[in-house]
């Protein structure tokens, strides 16, 4: 048998990115995050029934930071259904992932669950009724099974680092709790909230844990097609911040990224796919995961608009 083509994609992607002298800079208001070598990169690429393929720093552990929560998400609506959407909306923000604006202009529901604010919604309504440490167990356990990989763990060192210096989250989660839109006292949510971020990941443990949004023949299946379907398309419009249109455009697939470095994408009915560069652009997104995921849609076809140079 040859050898699988799209690994040669994969191993030309890391050797370009290793040349790129322009990384982005990495998320230094985050202490825990500020060390982080920015000269590190990573690709993997997970299908149903097959081996996962992998290039660069494919097994070095990451915090995924925002890409957890999608799996918050899914867990959050697995609980409430489309009771929480009561809460929070699901629309593409416009603005920073921290802003406080349009919490005040919306009386405290925030635009998706996304952006920190209607993330810390959704993991009030994860926690409610529970434990924080119930609630991040749920969370593990959800994450271990997706990719069915018992050593992913939660980083404590990353997490005491965002409580330290989590300023405006705790702003934001004040003025849900003004709004009566955080049911739990700020200090469980966002204590919650800070560990589901801290979420320890390698590349390739990413890729596989996105497997369970693929849909079709093969995928895990944790959540319903239904639901498949409606995560993607909140990942396609809000998954990159204020920066999700621009992804849109330029990779045409359904994204969650994290300033730790990491973004997930999903290829549906085909691949999970998980890049990793701890430098940002100016949205806060991977620099060089962009890039790459760019070329790779490029040189795959793979897009949910068609094929396209």
């Amino acid at each position: 048998m040859g050898s699988d083509p799209l690994q040669g994609i994969l191993d030309q992607i890391a050797a370009e990115a290793r040349e790129n002298p322009e990384r982005g800079g990495v998320a230094d208001y985050i202490p825990e995050l500020a060390c982080i070598d920015p000269d590190q990169f990573a690709i993997a690429i997970a299908r149903p029934g097959q081996r996962t393929l992998t290039a660069g720093d494919a097994d070095v552990p990451f915090s995924i930071q925002s890409v957890s929560k999608l799996f918050m998400l899914a867990l959050a609506l697995g609980k409430l259904g489309d009771r929480l959407w009561s809460r929070v909306g699901r629309e593409p923000s416009g603005h920073s992932f921290d802003s406080m604006l349009l919490l005040e202009l919306e009386k405290g529901r925030p635009r998706n669950p996304f952006i920190n604010a209607g993330a810390i919604v959704t993991a009030d309504a994860v926690l409610d009724g529970s434990t924080p440490r119930e609630a991040l167990g749920a969370l593990l356990r959800f994450v271990r099974a997706a990719a069915g990989d018992d050593a992913i763990h939660i980083n404590d060192r990353v997490a005491a680092s965002e409580t330290a210096t989590g300023h405006r989250n705790f702003a934001l989660a004040h003025y849900l709790r003004s709004h009566g839109n955080l049911r739990n006292p700020p200090e469980l949510t966002l204590g919650t909230y800070f560990h589901q971020c801290a979420i320890e990941m390698s590349c390739t443990q990413l890729a596989n844990a996105g497997r369970f949004l693929i849909g079709g023949a093969g995928a895990p299946r944790l959540v319903s097609a239904r639901r498949i379907r409606r995560i993607n398309a909140l990942m396609m419009t809000c998954g990159h911040y204020d920066g999700s249109g621009d992804y849109a455009y330029r990779v045409g697939l359904p994204g969650k990224s994290g300033v730790g470095g990491g973004i997930l994408s999903i290829v549906p009915g085909v691949a999970s796919v998980a890049v990793w560069s701890p430098g940002l652009n100016r949205y806060g997104n991977s620099k060089l995961g962009t890039e790459a995921m760019e070329t790779l849609a490029t040189r795959t076809g793979w897009s949910v608009f068609g094929p396209g140079a």
